[in-house]
């Protein structure tokens, strides 16, 4: 379940309410690029890279360390690019060609790595872990023990996005691949309450043809829960367009979903599934957000929109589906998302445009429905839950291996 405020800033469980330091973020200047790589690639490789080029420049300093934060740039032969942050592996930008061959920037985020550690700002990009979504008070057990996490969500009752311990708060080392960036990130047992020693890494890659793979692995010394994902807000009408509803003229369609699963009264699956036929969350079919996100739907309450998670038909853990794809009549372009995980929330950022958010990119505040997620994931609290069959429980000598795709056209 996305949330849309940084756990280490909100809802902290003893009380304290933290500074928001907004007057950080007009102050830093972006630095020139330090280095340009050109990427040669062998013919055989997957994918078309040759001639893409890698750039890196500081990203500003984190206030709790004093490290530089860095921001490397993956641009294609055509122009199109891909931003990532060292700090969560963070997606930063996208900018790909419009139908006049513009290059839109298509993702929400910051100009400096300020509102990401001190801000609220939704996960904006992030690489989310240990576990995505949320987890019913906190607790789980593994080979008959119980472990206990922060609840950083629903008044202390669930813990969701790895709270104040997220992957996506964490400086990752940063690795210049010959074709696209690798970050890892090495967890300790225990931290954030998880166990296991776990070296998780998130790799992307961008070619010409602008599609972009997010490739998760990790392996762990202990049985530990695991379910990464990434937290983009996309809008494909630009960045730019930061106002309420502004992403509700966006065309859906969710070609491999028959069902979804079924929400208690904060969002936690009851472990029930319904058919998405006849109701406001089937997009079998291309539909415009606007024509169904008002519809009477008690689970769309409970959302405040589209929060839910999409079971995948035709999963098999391995082979990527596609899962969705999304249009924008404006820019021409269109959005395509693979997945080799079970489910994804669909989420319309409903609860965006809260008074302490930091100004975006473009120098707006980021409001309600400006943005939507298509976050692939486990099942959320599968491992509580019976009738959820996959747990997301890495064990120890076992290779964690799972994919998102975005491919994007006009």
């Amino acid at each position: 379940m996305p949330i849309d405020f940084n756990p280490h800033f909100f809802q902290k469980p003893n009380n304290v309410t933290p500074k928001t330091q907004i007057q950080f973020f007009a102050s830093f200047k972006q630095k020139p690029d330090t280095f340009v790589k050109t990427v040669n690639v062998d013919e055989n490789g997957a994918g078309d890279y040759n001639g893409i080029t890698i750039s890196e420049k500081p990203f500003g300093t984190l206030q709790k360390t004093g490290q530089t934060a860095k921001l490397y740039t993956i641009t294609n032969k055509n122009g199109a690019s891909v931003e990532l942050s060292d700090f969560g592996a963070t997606i930063v930008s996208i900018k790909v060609p419009d139908k006049k061959g513009k290059l839109i920037d298509v993702t929400q985020g910051y100009d400096n790595v300020t509102p990401y550690e001190t801000a609220p700002v939704g996960h904006a990009g992030g690489t989310i872990g240990p576990c995505a979504n949320k987890i019913d008070r906190g607790k789980f057990v593994i080979n008959d023990t119980e472990y206990a996490l922060e609840t950083n969500k629903d008044n202390g009752r669930t813990h969701c996005h790895g709270a104040s311990n997220g992957f996506d708060i964490k400086t990752w080392d940063s690795k210049i691949l010959p074709d696209g960036m690798e970050f890892t990130y090495v967890k300790a047992d225990m931290e954030g309450g998880y166990p296991g020693n776990v070296e998780a890494k998130v790799t992307y890659k961008f070619d010409n043809n602008n599609n972009l793979r997010i490739i998760y692995s990790a392996k762990t010394d202990k049985d530990t829960l695991l379910n990464m994902t990434n937290h983009t807000y996309f809008n494909l009408d630009g960045a730019e367009n930061t106002k309420e509803n502004s992403v509700l003229n966006h065309i859906v369609r969710l070609p491999n979903s028959s069902r979804i699963t079924v929400n208690n009264e904060i969002a936690v699956p009851t472990g029930e599934f319904a058919d998405v036929a006849g109701t406001p969350f089937d997009f079998g079919t291309p539909k415009k957000i606007k024509d169904v996100i008002n519809k009477e739907s008690e689970q769309l309450k409970i959302g405040s929109g589209f929060d839910q998670n999409y079971v995948i038909d035709g999963y098999d853990g391995k082979t990527p589906v596609e899962i969705a794809e999304v249009e924008s009549e404006k820019t021409g372009i269109k959005l395509k998302v693979s997945t080799n995980l079970p489910g994804f929330q669909f989420y319309t950022a409903n609860h965006l445009g809260k008074s302490a958010q930091p100004e975006g990119k473009s120098g707006e505040r980021y409001e309600k429905r400006s943005a939507l997620c298509v976050e692939p994931q486990f099942f959320p609290n599968a491992v509580n839950t019976e009738e959820f069959e996959e747990k997301g429980v890495l064990k120890a000598g076992e290779q964690y291996s799972r994919e998102i795709r975005y491919s994007f056209s006009n």
